[in-house]
C-alpha cells in the first residue's frame, strides 16, 4: 500500500489516514470517552457503512449512553463519513497486526463490537474476546465457495468461532454456519433494506432536477463505469423517444465526464453549471442529459426516474440497486458480476431488474418499457414490493442485543 500511495489518490489516503492513528487515537480517546460505555461498530466501505447505519441509529436512540466508535478500512468509506453526527469518534481501523489489535483494544475498551457484513479481522477478534466484549456481525451472507467451508478452512473457521452472535441475510448463510458448529446465529435478513426504506422516506426534493425533467420519460443512471457508458453511449444515441437521462459516474473526474459528453450526440449538460444559473431555461428545455458531477445526490434522483440502470456489474461488482428499487423503478445492469448479489439474483426471478452483456440487449430490454407505460409499472412495482416485504433487520438485531444487554 506504501507503494502504491505514490501512483494512486485513494492508497495514499489509506496511508496518510493511519500515520500516527494508533498514537492519536491514545492521545484523544480516553478523555473523550471518559466512563462511558463503548460501542464500535466498523465497515469495510461507504456501502457497509450505510447498510449498518440503521443499527447504528436504532442503537444511538435505545442506549444514548453509549460512545459510539465508528471505524473504516476504506477511505471511500471514511472520507465521506468522517463527520458523520450520530458517531461520537470516526477513525479508520489501524492494520490488523497483533500489537494494533492490542493498543486499540486497551485504548477504546469496546462494551460492544459490530462487523457489519465481510468484516473477519483476526487480531481484533481475539483481543476483543480476551477482553470480554460482545462481539456480532450482522448483514452476513455466507457462499459454499469461502475458505470457511473447505477442508482445509479450520483457521478460518476458528475465526468465526470469536462472534458471540452472527446475525445473517439468508437461510443458506444460517445452514451454511451450522455444518460447521457454528449456533449462535440468526437468520435476521439484511439492513440495506431499513435503509433504502429510510432514504426513501427522506429523500430530498430537487426542484431543479424535477424542472429538468419537466415531466418527461427519465433514465437514471447511477455509478456509471467507462464499461458501462460503452454500452449506453450507442443505446442513448439511437433511442428515438423523448427522453431525459440523469447520468452520475461512479468518481467525479471532468475528463472521464466531457469525454462522454462528446460521444453523445444530443445536447447534455454538467450539473454544476445548470445549478449555478449559467444555462438559459430554453436549452435546459432541449438538453437530454445531465451529468452529475458532486456526490451525495443520487439515492434522491432516483425519485425522477422512471428507468434505472445502475454500473459496476461489468467491473468490480453491482453497485446498490435497492435504492433504485425502492422507488420502484425497473433496473438494468452488466451481466458479468451481479451473482453474489441476492437483491440482484431476486430481482431477475421477479421480472424487476434484467441484466445485459451489450448495447444490443440493453436496446431489447429497455426499448419496449419506454414505449409501453403499463409494463414498466408492473415491473416497477415489483421492484418497490421486494424492498418493503424485507425491511425489519434492524429490529431482529437491536432484539439479539438487547438480550446481551441483559445478561
Amino acid at each position: 500500500m506504501h507503494i502504491v500511495a505514490w501512483f494512486h489518490p485513494k492508497a495514499r489516503l489509506w496511508v496518510q489516514g493511519r500515520k500516527g492513528l494508533v498514537q492519536r487515537l491514545a492521545d484523544e480517546l480516553p478523555g473523550r470517552i471518559g466512563q462511558r460505555p463503548v460501542a464500535w461498530f466498523h465497515a469495510a466501505s461507504l456501502g457497509e457503512f450505510e447498510q449498518g447505519r440503521p443499527v447504528i441509529e436504532a442503537f444511538r436512540t435505545r442506549y444514548p449512553q453509549y460512545f459510539i466508535l465508528v471505524t473504516f478500512f476504506s477511505p471511500s468509506g471514511y472520507e465521506v463519513r468522517k463527520n458523520y453526527a450520530l458517531a461520537d469518534y470516526i477513525c479508520y481501523l489501524p492494520v490488523d497486526t497483533p500489537q494494533n489489535a492490542r493498543r486499540f483494544v486497551e485504548i477504546t475498551r469496546p462494551e460492544f463490537a459490530f462487523f457489519i457484513k465481510y468484516e473477519f479481522w483476526y487480531n481484533y477478534l481475539r483481543e476483543l474476546r480476551q477482553k470480554q466484549a460482545r462481539i456480532l456481525s450482522f448483514s452476513a451472507i455466507f457462499r459454499p465457495q469461502q475458505l470457511f467451508f473447505q477442508a482445509y478452512g479450520g483457521f478460518y473457521r476458528s475465526i468465526l468461532r470469536y462472534f458471540d452472535h452472527i446475525l445473517v441475510q439468508n437461510g443458506e448463510s444460517q445452514e451454511l454456519l451450522r455444518s460447521i458448529e457454528i449456533r449462535e446465529v440468526t437468520l435476521a435478513g439484511d439492513t440495506r433494506f431499513d435503509r433504502v426504506k429510510q432514504i426513501a422516506e427522506a429523500a430530498r426534493e430537487l426542484p431543479d432536477i424535477a424542472a429538468f425533467v419537466n415531466d418527461s420519460l427519465c433514465m437514471v443512471v447511477g455509478s456509471a463505469w467507462e464499461a458501462d457508458m460503452q454500452v449506453l453511449v450507442p443505446f442513448l444515441n439511437s433511442v428515438q423517444v423523448p427522453l431525459k437521462v440523469i447520468i452520475a459516474p461512479h468518481e467525479i473526474h471532468d475528463a472521464e465526464i466531457e469525454r462522454w459528453r462528446q460521444q453523445l450526440t444530443r445536447p447534455s449538460l454538467r450539473y454544476s453549471d445548470y445549478a449555478s444559473g449559467k444555462v438559459e431555461t430554453a436549452d435546459v428545455d432541449t438538453t437530454q442529459y445531465l451529468f452529475i458531477d458532486n456526490v451525495g445526490m443520487l439515492s434522491s434522483l432516483y425519485r425522477y426516474g422512471h428507468i434505472a440502470y445502475v454500473g459496476g456489474a461489468f467491473g468490480a461488482g453491482l453497485h446498490n440497486i435497492l435504492e433504485a428499487a425502492t422507488f420502484g423503478l425497473p433496473v438494468f445492469f452488466g451481466n458479468r458480476k451481479y451473482q453474489k448479489f441476492q437483491e440482484a439474483v431476486d430481482l431477475i426471478r421477479l421480472g424487476g431488474a434484467q441484466p445485459v452483456a451489450n448495447t444490443e440487449e440493453l436496446r431489447q430490454y429497455v426499448q419496449p418499457l419506454l414505449l409501453d407505460s403499463a409494463l414498466r409499472q408492473q415491473k416497477g412495482e415489483s421492484c418497490r414490493q421486494y424492498v418493503l416485504t424485507r425491511t425489519g433487520a434492524t429490529d431482529k438485531v437491536m432484539s439479539i442485543v438487547e438480550q446481551y444487554m441483559l445478561t
